[in-house]
Order: structure tokens, then C-alpha cells, then sequence
């Protein structure tokens, strides 16, 4: 069980790029897993980028490959989400959240962020 905080987010126009930042707070274990979710609207919820919290292993939608990076930072208990090239279709209220074991879906993640609107005009 653990808390997490997202920021980072605002608005930046296409072809720029933006840091996200999930702080980690409580007790990770060994199995969990920190994944980024985005939803825009009349959207699902979709995943964007996953990382093991302690295991060496990401996941990338396709979407995003190529653009975005997920990245552990343990001096500060943080989750990096760089976007960059960001595109229109990249807007959407973008949450982190946690797992332990399980799959990508998004019915195994049981602990959840309140979310970070990014914004990308054209």
C-alpha cells in the first residue's frame, strides 16, 4: 500500500515537452509496479508507461514509443514520466498508480494518484 502524488503538468503547444513527477510515499515492496495512465475525454483510460519500482522493466504504449521515457528516481521517491514531441492527441488528465504483481490492466492497480491535466494546443 502506498500514496502517490502527481505534478508536473501544464499546458505547452505541439512540439514541445513536459516532465511529469508521481512522488512515492508508504511501502513498495519488491513486486511493485508504477504505471502512468492517461484519460481524455469521451476516452478509456488508457496506459502509457509502466516501471517496476525495484526490477529493472518498463512498458510503453505504442502511442507514445519513442517519445516518452519512465524513469526511477530513488534519491527522491519519484516516477518520471518525459514527454517529449508532444502531440494534440497527448492531451488528457494523466494519473500514476500503483501495483503489486499482476498485469497492465488497470483493474490490478490498486493504489492511485488524483491525476495531472497536460494540455497540448496545436
Amino acid at each position: 500500500q502506498v500514496q502517490l502524488a502527481e505534478s508536473g503538468g501544464g499546458s505547452v503547444q505541439a512540439g514541445e515537452s513536459l516532465t511529469l513527477s508521481c512522488a512515492v510515499t508508504g511501502r513498495p515492496s519488491l513486486a511493485s509496479n508504477i504505471g502512468w495512465f492517461r484519460q481524455a475525454p469521451g476516452k478509456e483510460r488508457e496506459i502509457v508507461a509502466s516501471v517496476g519500482w525495484v526490477a529493472f522493466s518498463t512498458y510503453y504504449a505504442d502511442s507514445v514509443k519513442g517519445r516518452f521515457t519512465i524513469e526511477r528516481d530513488y534519491a527522491r521517491n519519484t516516477v518520471l514520466l518525459r514527454m517529449n514531441s508532444l502531440k494534440p492527441d497527448d492531451t488528457a488528465v494523466y494519473i500514476c498508480a500503483a501495483r503489486d504483481g499482476g498485469t497492465l490492466d488497470r483493474t490490478d492497480y490498486t493504489d492511485w494518484g488524483q491525476g495531472t491535466q497536460v494540455t497540448v494546443s496545436s
